[in-house]
């Protein structure tokens, strides 16, 4: 932008595809087709608005952003809306701090707006950060010549579980209704009657559910909408706000912690236009009541005589740990060390640790944890994939994820948007990538866009994105990709183009096999998308059983030697160690004594079981925690650490881009496991130096990046996939994947969320239904040997013989229930499980 401050006596040359105009005495070069209140914005020159928002398209709603304009030397009947007007070359705008005639068009407008409008700031969530009130002071008249009666209405509404309408407060600026709209693509909130009646609503039949509704809450101009869960709680002056990170997913989304008193009393959206831009979803925003909920662990633990769980401190509950950690590795646990009724006697020789890592952890801890696998535990057997995972994936991983970011071309969100096709794999963005999703939709919205869909059904995220669905039966998703010709290869042919990859894909043989040698074929950019917040930085950290820190191989001896060399020991292990699965068969087997485990859930993984079974069976079990789980139960000794409130570090978020964050609340007792491994790792004699997350990740910054592709440059040929299986009579193959809102640990005791989760349903298609005697909205039962769920029926566009359900809700935890995931057999009949209600699974089996 080019500005000078004398109009007549410039005489350069205007920029290609720019006009030159005048504002408040300043002349200014601006893009064609930009609009009067962003050229203003560039200037410095603040003009009020309510509807106006610089990712919503232009409303003209309000009318408070009046200005005075001159066309052609010709001064405009009337004021005009500078978040409408598109510069013009000659035009000469006056705003209200150089015209009378915009300053008064702005008091009128002011004025209207204050008819209606209650003065209740005292009592409204608004207060204090309305620009309401600090537009009525700057550009409003001081006094009211109103007399009459103001409108009222019941209040407040609930349009949904967790958003609150006091329909008075409204300015109709219609920011709500259009985020709904253009934004996420939920248009239940509308403009409702006419005139003076006017105002936001929603059909009765028709919920305001969606995964971003809190977005309307924080970019409404008043205090109309409030949140359910913070209304009344606090007063904006009052809170402490700190800068974040959102924990929840693998988005990376910024933003903002309000606390008061020690307590976090709000979320909000970050701004930050290369990530989320100034958005973030329902769950980022309303899910941190588990900071507080009962089952949080504060003190150490350790397992008594009498075989329960008791507080310690800190002191013994490390040496306990260090102790049983020791003689796991050398194998020599003492026999009441392990579970006599439960492990054979050929156990008794067990040796080793092994260390498994979850999805919570951030980029710093993952490092300690790999450090402290391969220093401590002398293993290689460390994984962070706390999940249906394969050796494929590894392969895959390491050949084109590993050391990509968006300082070296790898995928970003920006990319994405400017791609002009894209391949949606083994994911489901609204689901499993919220922001991602919104992308997506921003960049079909502009019509730049084509997406494709690798999938079972149309979605509401296929849907939303104006996605062609490619259909697969689960497991054929490999034969399909290879079998992709015409206008999906055309089109992934173009430069620019991506292939977007879930981590649902390690559960079909050779489906990550088959994207990479579609990528070969069309020169499409793959990015990876895995759902959890820590998965990308613990993949770069080395928390996997074949990689060393940077994506250096363990079977390479020069990566070896530079690790070695950096954490100042002798030699490191030479052999690839076992994934997640292998280490709790090993576990399970008698192979391993010992296990270091960090956040994982055994609910969450193929065979939960199996898991189970490994965790009851290993001699000793240290679990370092945030609450009570399945894991805790089993352990030997169990090691509080810090939540994401009470400690600083960062995430990798799926493009590679590091999110780091600071403490929000100081919490003494409160440790980072970086901090807890690094005690724990002294009391077994060696030094992690991970006492910080700084001082982990000065260290870790010295090891990374190595490039991508260090393992092979395709995994084309690593895995063929193997036909679907063919359901038999009574039979249909399970098509599963979790939704947004389930039963996530991080999601607890958050009652307004919850309301709004999608109800979980199975779902198949109408020649399915006839089939097997299913009723749309009637229950039926879906079920293994294991166990049985009852879901109601809804038709959807699935392949003829695959019913869906959701994979973690309420009354459908599909692996802890039936032992089966997405790919596999299950049987489906009318009915309940056994008289209970629908959605209940069977008693005693989840």
């Amino acid at each position: 932008m080019t500005v000078t401050q004398d109009a007549t006596t410039d005489a350069r040359p205007v920029p290609e595809g720019h006009v030159r105009l005048t504002i408040d005495g300043i002349e200014v070069d601006a893009p064609k087709g930009e609009i009067l209140i962003r050229t203003c914005e560039r200037l410095g020159i603040i003009v009020p608005r309510f509807c106006d928002h610089p990712l919503l398209e232009p409303a003209g709603a309000c009318r408070q952003c009046l200005v005075e304009v001159e066309l052609g030397g010709r001064p405009m009947p009337k004021p005009q809306a500078s978040c409408t007007m598109t510069v013009a070359d000659g035009m000469v705008v006056r705003t209200q701090h150089t015209s009378k005639v915009a300053d008064k068009a702005q008091q009128g407008v002011m004025e209207l707006l204050l008819i209606n409008h209650p003065l209740d700031c005292p009592i409204c969530d608004k207060g204090g950060e309305c620009p309401l009130q600090n537009q009525a002071m700057s550009n409003g008249r001081a006094d009211s010549r109103f007399i009459d009666r103001k409108r009222t209405f019941p209040k407040p509404i609930p349009i949904s579980t967790q958003v609150l309408l006091d329909r008075e407060r409204c300015v109709l600026c219609q920011r709500c209704t259009r985020f709904s709209e253009q934004i996420a693509g939920d248009p239940f909130i509308e403009l409702l009657e006419r005139g003076a009646e006017q105002q936001i609503g929603v059909a009765e039949d028709k919920p305001f559910q969606s995964y971003f509704s809190g977005n309307t809450i924080q970019i409404c101009p008043v205090g109309a909408l409030t949140s359910a869960a913070y209304r009344f709680r606090s007063r904006p002056f009052d809170l402490v706000s700190t800068p974040s990170v959102c924990e929840h997913c693998a988005g990376g989304c910024a933003q903002r912690n309000d606390t008061r008193r020690g307590t976090v009393m709000r979320r909000l959206a970050g701004n930050d236009p290369e990530v989320n831009e100034e958005w973030n979803c329902d769950k980022g925003r309303f899910a941190f009541r588990y900071l507080t909920s009962k089952g949080r662990i504060e003190r150490p633990l350790v397992r008594g005589e009498d075989g329960e769980l008791r507080e310690t401190s800190w002191t013994e509950a490390l040496r306990t740990a260090a102790e049983g950690l020791i003689a796991a590795r050398e194998g020599t646990l003492p026999e009441s060390a392990t579970h006599p009724d439960e492990i054979p006697d050929s156990r008794s020789g067990a040796r080793g640790l092994g260390v498994l890592v979850g999805g919570r952890v951030t980029y710093e801890d993952a490092y300690a944890y790999a450090k402290f696998a391969r220093v401590a535990g002398r293993t290689n057997d460390v994984d962070f994939r706390g999940r249906p995972h394969s050796a494929e994936e590894l392969e895959f991983l390491g050949a084109h994820v590993v050391g990509t970011n968006p300082e070296n071309g790898g995928l970003t969100y920006g990319a994405v948007e400017a791609a002009p096709a894209a391949l949606v794999v083994a994911l489901d963005p609204e689901e499993e990538a919220g922001i991602l999703f919104l992308r997506l939709r921003k960049a079909v919205r502009k019509g730049g866009l084509r997406v494709f869909h690798l999938g079972q059904w149309t979605t509401p995220s296929v849907r939303k994105t104006n996605a062609t669905l490619i259909p697969a039966v689960p497991g054929d998703e490999p034969a399909v990709l290879a079998g992709l010709d015409g206008d999906v290869v055309e089109a992934l042919g173009q430069p620019g183009a991506a292939i977007l990859v879930g981590e649902r894909a390690a559960e079909v043989p050779g489906l990550y096999s088959a994207v990479s040698e579609l990528a070969a074929r069309t020169g499409a950019t793959i990015g990876w998308v895995p759902r959890r917040a820590g998965d990308r930085g613990a993949l770069e950290a080395g928390a996997v059983p074949n990689l060393l820190p940077g994506g250096r191989p363990v079977t390479d001896a020069q990566a070896r030697a530079e690790v070695a060399t950096a954490w100042n020991v002798d030699d490191l292990p030479t052999q690839p160690g076992r994934d997640t699965s292998a280490i709790l068969a090993a576990a399970a087997n008698g192979e391993l004594a010992g296990l270091v485990v960090g956040g994982l859930d055994p609910y969450d993984l193929a065979d939960p079981e199996a898991a189970l079974t490994g965790l009851r069976a290993a001699g000793f079990v240290v679990s370092l925690e945030l609450h009570t789980s399945a894991v805790t139960e089993l352990a030997d000794v169990v090691l509080p650490v810090a939540p994401d409130v009470n400690r600083s570090g960062s995430y990798l978020n799926w493009e590679g881009r590091r999110r780091a964050f600071d403490v929000t609340l100081e919490a003494p007792g409160m440790l980072p496991d970086c901090r807890v491994l690094d005690t724990l790792a002294v009391e077994m004699d060696v030094d992690l130096y991970t006492q910080t997350p700084h001082a982990a990740a000065s260290e870790l910054a010295r090891l990374t990046p190595r490039e991508s592709g260090i393992l092979s440059g395709r995994v084309a040929d690593s895995v063929r996939g193997t036909p679907a299986q063919s359901p038999q009579d009574g039979q249909a193959v399970l098509a599963s994947w979790r939704q947004l809102l389930d039963e996530s640990s991080l999601g607890v005791d958050e009652p307004h969320l919850a309301g709004t989760a999608r109800a979980p349903e199975a779902r198949v298609n109408a020649e399915t239904a006839g089939r097997l005697g299913l009723s749309e909205g009637e229950p039926a039962v879906v079920a293994t040997e294991q166990g049985a769920i009852s879901l109601p029926v809804r038709l959807a566009d699935l392949p003829d013989g695959v019913v869906w359900v959701p994979a973690h809700s309420p009354g459908a935890r599909v692996r802890a229930t039936l032992g089966a995931g997405h790919g596999d057999l299950v049987t489906v009949t009318a009915g309940t499980v056994q008289g209970e209600p629908v959605g209940a699974a069977s008693e005693g089996r989840s």
